[in-house]
C-alpha cells in the first residue's frame, strides 16, 4: 500500500487499507473505518478480482475457490458492509465486471464469475433503488494490466488502460441526482467480443 500511496503523490486525505475482499470481517472494517475518518460513505467501488487462465474442463482446480471467493463474494459482502451508510449518502455502489460476463467463453470459469457479477449488479439494483442507491455495472473488455501476467503475456490487438476504466468509473459515479446509469460496457476499438 505504501507504493500505491507514493505512486499517487500521498495526497492528503488518502486512505490505504490492506485487507482480503472476500473476508467480511476485513471488508466491514474497511468501510467502519472510512466511515470513521471521513464521516460519511458516498460510493463503493467492488473491483478485486482475478482469473486463474484455465477452463473447467482441463483446469486445475486449486485457485478456483479463491478466484470464486473474490470476484463474486468480494461484492457481495463490499454491498452488505455498506448498504446501511449509502442509504444514509444516497450514494452509489459500482462493481466492475467484465465484458466475460456477456460473451459466454467455452468452459471459462472466469467469465461465469463475471456473469454472477453481472447477476449481481441487477439484483442489487432492484433491492436498493428504492432507498436512493444507485447500482452502476461496469464491464472492461481487454485491459493492460496485470491481470493478464499469468496467462502468458498481453493478448493481441488494442487494449483499454486502467486510467480509462477509472475515467469510466468516475463518469457514472459523477451523473446528476436522479440518473442512475447501470451498465457501462466498455471495449478498446477492434475488440470483437
Amino acid at each position: 500500500m505504501r507504493a500505491f500511496a507514493e505512486e499517487l503523490g500521498e495526497p492528503e486525505g488518502l486512505l490505504t487499507l490492506v485487507g482480503n475482499a472476500s473476508d467480511y470481517d476485513d471488508v466491514r472494517s474497511a468501510v467502519n473505518r472510512t466511515l470513521k475518518e471521513y464521516g460519511r460513505l458516498d460510493t463503493v467501488v467492488a473491483n478485486a478480482g482475478f482469473a486463474t487462465h484455465d477452463s473447467v474442463a482441463d483446469g486445475e482446480p486449486a485457485g478456483w475457490t479463491e478466484m470464486v471467493l473474490t470476484n463474486v463474494l468480494g461484492p457481495a459482502l463490499l454491498i452488505r458492509a455498506s448498504v446501511d451508510a449509502l442509504k444514509e449518502s444516497r450514494g452509489r455502489i459500482v462493481l466492475v465486471g467484465s465484458v466475460a460476463g456477456f460473451v459466454p467463453t467455452p468452459g471459462n470459469l472466469y467469465g461465469a464469475t463475471k456473469w454472477a457479477v453481472t447477476g449481481l449488479a441487477e439484483n442489487t439494483r432492484r433491492q436498493v433503488t428504492e432507498w436512493g442507491i444507485g447500482v452502476t455495472l461496469i464491464a472492461p473488455g481487454r485491459v493492460e494490466t496485470p491481470f493478464w501476467d499469468s496467462s502468458g503475456g498481453l493478448p493481441p490487438g488494442r487494449l483499454l488502460t486502467a486510467d480509462q476504466i477509472a475515467d469510466s468509473v468516475v463518469w457514472a459515479v459523477r451523473r446528476p441526482a436522479g440518473v442512475d446509469v447501470n451498465t457501462v460496457v466498455v471495449r478498446p476499438q477492434g475488440q470483437p467480443n
